[in-house]
């Protein structure tokens, strides 16, 4: 018998990046400061994916915080499209809205995408335990498909990925993703902060 060794060739992946900042204590502390500004200037807020919970304007791109938060996270952004190939000499990087979602106890948001843009991030600014992972939905049109039953669950099967936020954590993935937010099950609030990345 000719045994032969076969290896698994992943192509069309769908990259989702994590990562924390340094010092991002700092950096919440600010950022949760300018937000609740925010909802104190527009107490209604906008209605988009949100159930229950608080979703703000777009940021001012010229304010003071929404600035330094830019320029705390734009090397994420450039590892990121670095890492896609695209070309960052003739292209730049420009993020074209940003803002923030406050989720209460009981509060979610529903699937969606972002359109008109290459990346969509949350970081997160207060996360507490039990208050909502953000769930990605497999893109491609084969879970639409007829599958047979898997006996483990692995990411070749799976038609979803939930990531838990916590504190300080970045989350980078294609505009084109559909995803959700869980209910959030905790008494404190959840605050993250979202945006979009074009090239220009």
């Amino acid at each position: 018998m000719n045994n032969t060794t076969s290896e698994i060739n992943l192509i069309f992946s769908t990259p989702i990046w994590t990562s924390h900042l340094n010092e991002f204590q700092d950096v919440n502390k600010k950022m949760e400061e300018y937000i609740k500004k925010q909802m104190e200037l527009d107490s209604k807020g906008k209605k988009a994916s949100n159930i229950n919970g608080w979703h703000s304007e777009n940021f001012n791109l010229k304010d003071e915080e929404v600035v330094f938060f830019i320029n705390t996270i734009s090397v994420k952004i450039q590892k990121a499209m670095e890492d896609m190939g695209w070309d960052l000499k003739k292209n730049k990087i420009e993020i074209p809205n940003i803002w923030s979602i406050i989720n209460k106890r009981g509060s979610s948001n529903a699937m969606h995408i972002h359109s008109n843009s290459y990346l969509s991030a949350a970081y997160y600014v207060k996360a507490p335990e039990k208050c909502g992972d953000i769930v990605f939905y497999d893109p491609r049109q084969s879970r639409l498909v007829r599958k047979p039953k898997i006996s483990k669950l692995n990411n070749l099967n799976g038609e979803e990925v939930n990531i838990k936020p916590t504190d300080g954590l970045l989350v980078l993935f294609p505009s084109y993703l559909y995803h959700s937010v869980n209910e959030n099950l905790s008494n404190e609030e959840r605050i993250v902060i979202s945006f979009n990345v074009d090239l220009k």
